[in-house]
């Protein structure tokens, strides 16, 4: 009883301190005088002049362009502040007796007009890559919605940089990479935060505003983002049997057809209210501070992850929350079998955004095997994103099948225009072509397949 007394204070501890924390009025002061001093342009860099400097000058110059699109317009106003509250008929007035009194100035010559275009052009516009740089330094300060340069890392071992303002949602970014990478659009292409001092990953919703995550990652940071393939993304809407169905035996999930996963869908999650899988089963829970893990009985409810305290039965009464999803996000961990002792390496983790480092208030799990881990995070995923994710599902097919249109159209275009050479296709210009490549590699757990880009010149 005082083990569940002294966890129960811990909860209220950390749902207390939490609310605080995100009251703006309470902490505006402290939030303003701590980013007063300096402000994060880049994420995935140690210096944003390194990402500025390996920017090509075309790419340079659209950033700078792009920046100064979005300042906001300065206001004209009059010599005379008091003139604002001046009576609109007699402001009226005075503006057609001042036009009606200045003689206007003579045109210019033609000379003279060459000659001030040519100093504004050379005064305002930047002519080296360093005057450029630092103009786009200043844009980004000046502009009126918050972007963040951010190193994207590609699972060929290549990178890409991106802009990306605070009004972009990650399907936005994934559109920019696979314009940027020329993969196929598949929609398991994910973003995915890795956090190595935790040792953990997610993958970003496509409805998520990719800046907010960022923006908390602290200034040292070793945090990376990875444009990857995660075939669990929308596993829920190609297998909802597997979820809907999990108490039946594999035999039987395996039968399943095209009609009846339709049925499940539409009854389960695109009604008027959300089904959440009725998920339950013997987790093994980490004690706070303690590489000890002890198997508790777990309950999936719509409000939160629920389990049955030691010495009570199953009943709903005597069920205690053990973490609501509010605040919290799921993280899939690697390796706490070695670093927390944990019974198996299938261990995920619920934890606040704002937490980047060790603490108390992370709750950890494990599961017995990978496919209780499939289960239980992405049955999470569900009760907490809802309907959302039916709708990234629908907008992902709907970009992969235009996008893919669009290209097939384009490459046959090109076919027609190009005549072949040695039998041969010779593209114009010798332009690169990207293509996938298929490996399998049975060290693999989570995916039976490795995709990996690579260039070929034609």
């Amino acid at each position: 009883m005082d083990d569940l007394d002294v966890r129960l204070d811990d909860l209220l501890g950390e749902i207390n301190d939490f609310t605080l924390a995100q009251t703006p009025e309470a902490n505006a002061a402290q939030l303003d005088s701590a980013n007063q001093g300096e402000k994060t342009f880049s994420i995935g860099f140690t210096d944003l002049n390194e990402f500025l400097r390996e920017l090509e000058e075309q790419d340079l110059d659209a950033l700078v362009d792009d920046l100064r699109s979005d300042l906001p317009q300065k206001d004209v106003s009059t010599p005379d502040q008091s003139s604002t509250n001046t009576d609109p008929q007699t402001e009226t007035a005075l503006i057609q007796d001042s036009v009606t009194a200045a003689p206007l100035p003579p045109p210019p010559s033609p000379n003279t007009q060459e000659s001030c275009s040519w100093i504004t052009a050379n005064v305002s516009e930047p002519q080296t890559k360093a005057e450029k740089i630092k103009l786009a330094l200043e844009k980004l300060k000046e502009a009126k919605v918050r972007k963040l340069i951010v190193k994207v890392l590609i699972c060929d071992g290549g990178s890409k940089a991106l802009m990306v303002d605070e009004r972009q949602t990650v399907r936005d970014v994934l559109d920019k990479l696979f314009e940027k990478t020329h993969c196929d659009c598949n929609i398991n292409w994910s973003l995915c935060e890795i956090n190595p001092e935790l040792q953990i990953e997610r993958t970003f919703e496509d409805h998520e505003y990719l800046v907010e995550p960022l923006s908390i990652w602290t200034r040292n940071s070793e945090n990376k983002i990875y444009f990857t393939p995660n075939h669990q993304k929308y596993v829920m809407f190609r297998e909802p049997q597997l979820f809907y169905l999990w108490k039946k035996k594999n035999p039987c999930l395996n039968r399943v057809n095209k009609k009846i996963k339709e049925l499940l869908i539409e009854e389960h999650l695109c009604g008027s209210t959300l089904m959440v899988p009725d998920l339950e089963g013997v987790l093994f829970l980490k004690e706070d501070g303690k590489k000890v893990w002890k198997p508790r009985y777990f309950v999936l409810r719509a409000s939160g992850i629920y389990y049955v305290p030691k010495g009570k039965t199953k009943s709903s009464s005597d069920l205690a929350c053990y973490v609501r999803y509010g605040n919290v996000n799921v993280h899939t961990a690697h390796t706490y079998k070695e670093k927390y002792r944990a019974p198996t390496d299938f261990c995920f983790i619920l934890k606040h955004p704002h937490i980047q480092k060790e603490s108390n208030y992370i709750r950890f799990l494990c599961c017995a095997d990978e496919h209780g881990l499939m289960l239980w995070v992405n049955s999470i995923r569900i009760a907490k994103y809802g309907a959302a994710l039916y709708k990234n599902y629908q907008a992902a097919l709907k970009r992969e099948s235009s996008l893919t249109t669009k290209r097939v159209t384009t490459n046959q275009t090109a076919l027609h225009m190009t005549p072949p050479t040695h039998g041969h296709i010779q593209h114009p210009q010798g332009q690169t072509v990207m293509t996938l490549t298929t490996l399998m590699n049975p060290h693999l757990t989570s995916s039976p397949h490795l995709l990996l880009l690579s260039h070929h010149n034609t």
